[in-house]
Order: structure tokens, then C-alpha cells, then sequence
């Protein structure tokens, strides 16, 4: 199988997680994964564990420099509340450590309170607002964490 193969059916996998956890205006598709995934310094981290298939839901992030930034982050609603999202998010920061970052960053829309809760309980802050940064018109809260 081709380079080329492996991460189309890799983006595949990633729309079809991305499709079940966020409304239709959210939504990112394979050609929208395959562009983030051949960016510089992307990585993904799929969901483990004994009762969690991989599909259960990933984290993909990029690790620059001395920064970072989680690109999208998303767990199956049939999966939610099972500690798959907080898992994810604390080996995504373990991995940009490895990779040098000592920042890292985020968006996420102002009224998705669940996220916002992960996220803050794992050390992230608010630290400024992007206004209709989404297409619905959603405001984006930009977080930041010291790693």
C-alpha cells in the first residue's frame, strides 16, 4: 500500500470520528484530514485502552518549535464520558513535551461547556476570543497551558 493509501484511509477514519462528534457545520472531511495531516509536525493519537476501539476517538495536533496547538480533538458521542477525551488530551500533551513544546494551544467554541470543563481541568486558560471564528458564527476561545 502506498504512502498515499495509508493516510487517505487514515483521513477516512478521522472524518467518520470527526462526522459523529460535531454538528454537519463542524464537520471536517477526509480532504479537510489529508491537508492537516500533511502539514509539518502534525500527529495523531487515536483512543486505547481494554473496552475503546481506536475509532473510539483521536486528538491531532501540531508540534512546532517550542509550541503547540490541538488541531482538532474529537471522541464518538457513544463513547463520551468514559475518560477516552481526557486520556487523549493528557498523552497529546505528552507528546508535544517530547517534541520540544513548551506551550500549547487551542480553540474551542465558547459554548461547548463539556470541552471547555476538559479543558480547564487539565490546565489550559482562557487567554483571548476569536469572534465568529466558526461558520455558524460561534465565538472560538483561544486556551493556552504551559507544558
Amino acid at each position: 500500500m502506498t504512502d498515499a493509501a495509508v493516510l487517505a484511509g487514515q483521513a477516512s477514519v478521522l472524518a467518520r470520528i470527526h462526522a459523529a462528534a460535531f454538528p454537519p457545520v463542524h464537520r471536517w472531511d477526509a480532504q479537510a484530514m489529508v491537508a492537516l495531516l500533511a502539514m509539518p509536525g502534525v500527529f495523531v493519537l487515536f483512543a486505547q485502552g481494554e473496552n475503546a476501539p481506536p475509532t473510539a476517538g483521536f486528538i491531532m495536533a501540531r508540534s512546532l518549535f517550542d509550541e503547540a496547538e490541538i488541531l482538532t480533538f474529537a471522541v464518538d458521542p457513544a463513547w463520551q464520558g468514559q475518560g477516552i477525551g481526557r486520556d487523549l488530551l493528557a498523552r497529546c500533551v505528552n507528546e508535544a513535551a517530547r517534541a520540544g513544546a513548551a506551550h500549547m494551544f487551542l480553540e474551542v467554541a465558547d459554548d461547548n461547556v463539556a470541552a471547555l470543563g476538559l479543558y480547564h481541568a487539565a490546565g489550559f486558560a482562557v487567554v483571548g476570543v476569536r469572534r465568529q471564528y466558526y461558520p455558524d458564527g460561534t465565538d472560538a476561545c483561544v486556551m493556552k497551558r504551559e507544558i
